[in-house]
């Protein structure tokens, strides 16, 4: 079963559903796990422009640990900045270092038009890792 899980979160309500549903198969099987936030910063042709201040950032990674330490889970975090174009690239390279064998992801609902232009980071991530991913559901928002 599962080890080492990787569980990426985003300022998202979303989060928060990944993070519970990680805590509960660490406890399960016992795993360790690595929780990733990337600092995305978008990218224009006369700048690079962070979306996301750095101590809302670390606010986020915390909030997770928190969240699985009181489960009883063993969890370290990690920040990683990034151009929106490589938060997948990024997540997929954590979960290499760290020999993730499962990563858990948020899904972000978006329409079709919109994810033909950009596409869903759990998708991505799916096309360059080798590692089992669960999408969390969407619901139940409480970490």
């Amino acid at each position: 079963m599962f080890q080492r899980i990787l569980v990426a979160v985003d300022p998202s309500p979303a989060r928060h559903s990944a993070v519970r549903l990680t805590g509960e198969l660490a406890q399960l099987t016992n795993a360790e796990v690595r929780v990733i936030h990337v600092i995305a910063s978008a990218a224009s042709i006369a700048a690079v422009v962070p979306l996301e201040e750095d101590t809302e950032a670390q606010a986020v990674l915390d909030e997770a640990l928190t969240a699985l330490r009181a489960q009883g889970v063993k969890a370290e975090g990690t920040l990683v900045r990034g151009l929106t174009t490589q938060v997948a690239a990024a997540i997929s390279e954590t979960a290499e270092e760290f020999a993730a064998d499962l990563i858990v992801l948020s899904p972000h609902h978006r329409g079709a038009v919109e994810a033909l232009f950009d596409p869903r980071v759990s998708d991505a991530v799916a096309h360059h890792t080798n590692t089992a991913i669960l999408l969390a559901p969407e619901g139940n928002q409480e970490a």
